[in-house]
């Protein structure tokens, strides 16, 4: 014979399982998180500007560290942030770095870091994709958009896991106090970046009962 009250005190007990057992989908199924690996070289942030319209001056910055978030299921919610050492700035010339670092242009005096942190990321098919975000450079925000191209993912021979992106956009100097006018041609800035990144450790595939790994 069916006991009622017996019966209610099971209630609350399976809603528990129940909700349990739904943040452990949610865990299973959540944006991977990833450290992009400046440690092993294998990211670059590199720039190229026009020397008077005859020649391009190219550089980069030797530091720089950041992060990011990707969900294949749904890429639109991915995430980046970068923090650049501006005072790392090399164009393999001592002397125009200095000038470089000073506040004619990147015054790390003042301003030792620039960082990006994106708003929204649009697949556009055929393995490209638009990232937007917010620039901010010399103190002064400004939003910007980098054309991305995905390299490729999947697992490193050390057990990890790996995520590839490469991008590139144009900077506008003067919206970001850069004025020292060097002709019309320097008025612009081409940015180019490769980021791999490693999925953070603690990010490990669920596994089936009995402790098997998912595959």
């Amino acid at each position: 014979m069916n006991n009622p009250e017996l019966n209610m005190t099971k209630i609350p007990f399976c809603l528990t399982r129940l909700l349990l057992l739904s943040l452990c989908v949610l865990q299973s199924v959540q944006a991977s998180d990833y450290v992009i690996d400046t440690e092993g070289g294998h990211a670059y942030i590199q720039f190229k500007i026009s020397h008077l319209g005859f020649s391009w001056l190219t550089g980069r910055f030797n530091r720089f560290s950041g992060s990011f978030s990707y969900d294949e299921k749904d890429p639109s919610s991915a995430t980046v942030e970068v923090v650049i050492d501006t005072t790392s700035i090399d164009t393999n010339h001592a002397e125009r770095d200095k000038h470089l670092r000073d506040e004619d242009y990147l015054h790390v005096d003042t301003f030792p870091e620039a960082r990006f942190v994106s708003s929204a990321f649009e697949e556009q098919g055929g393995g490209k994709a638009k990232l937007i975000g917010e620039l901010t450079l010399r103190g002064i925000t400004r939003p910007i958009q980098i054309d991305v191209e995905h390299v490729g993912a999947g697992t490193d021979p050390w057990g990890g896991y790996r995520r590839g992106f490469s991008g590139s956009t144009r900077l506008v100097l003067a919206e970001f106090g850069i004025t020292k006018y060097l002709g019309d041609a320097a008025k612009t800035m081409e940015l180019s970046l490769g980021i791999e990144g490693i999925r953070k450790k603690s990010q490990h595939r669920p596994r089936k009962p009995g402790g098997q790994r998912l595959r």
